[in-house]
C-alpha cells in the first residue's frame, strides 16, 4: 500500500472512488440526488477534482493496493496556519483494514512537515461512529450547522498539531 500525490490521470478513478465510497453513507443515512444533491457521493466528479488539482491551495493524494486507488483525501489550506481535510474515503471492499488511519496520518504529517498548526474536518454529524473515529485521533468536536440544502446536520471537528 503506497500513498502519494494524484496525478491528473487518477483524477477519474479518485472521483468514482470518491462517489462509491460517500454512496454508502448516503444508503446508510437515506440521502439521494433528490434530497441532497450537493452531497459528495452526488456532486464529486472529475471536473471538480480536476479544479481542485489546479488549485495552488489544494493537494490530492491516492492510496493504491494491487494496482487498483483503494483510498483518497484532499487537502486545502484555508490559512498559513490551518489546513482542511476533504473527500477522505477508503473503499468499502478494502474498509477494516487500517487504510483510513493511514490517509488521515499522512494528512496530520503534511500538514506539520508545512508548518501548519490547525487541521479541520467536517462530517456528516448523524454518524456518530465516524465522529468518534476521528475523536480517536484527537480531534475535537467544534459544533455544527444545520444547511437548508442537506438533510442532515454538518459536524465540525479540529486537530490541533
Amino acid at each position: 500500500m503506497v500513498i502519494s500525490e494524484a496525478k491528473l490521470s487518477d483524477l477519474p478513478e479518485c472521483a468514482a472512488l470518491v462517489r462509491r465510497s460517500f454512496g454508502t453513507v448516503a444508503e446508510k443515512f437515506g440521502f439521494t440526488r433528490e434530497n441532497a444533491p450537493r452531497f459528495t457521493a452526488f456532486a464529486v466528479d472529475e471536473t471538480l477534482l480536476g479544479k481542485h488539482y489546479n488549485d495552488p491551495k489544494r493537494a490530492l493524494f491516492k492510496c493504491v493496493s494491487d494496482g487498483k486507488i483503494v483510498g483518497y483525501f484532499s487537502l486545502e489550506k484555508l490559512s498559513d496556519t490551518e489546513i482542511e481535510i476533504n473527500h477522505l474515503c477508503v473503499d468499502p471492499d478494502y474498509r477494516k483494514a487500517g487504510i483510513g488511519a493511514k490517509l488521515l496520518d499522512h494528512a496530520l504529517n503534511y500538514a506539520s512537515e508545512n508548518g501548519l498548526r490547525l487541521v479541520k474536518i467536517s462530517i456528516v454529524e448523524e454518524n456518530q461512529v465516524l465522529r468518534k473515529w476521528y475523536e480517536s485521533f484527537g480531534f475535537v468536536h467544534t459544533g455544527t450547522v444545520k444547511y437548508d440544502f442537506f438533510p442532515f446536520t454538518c459536524g465540525y471537528l479540529e486537530k490541533q498539531i
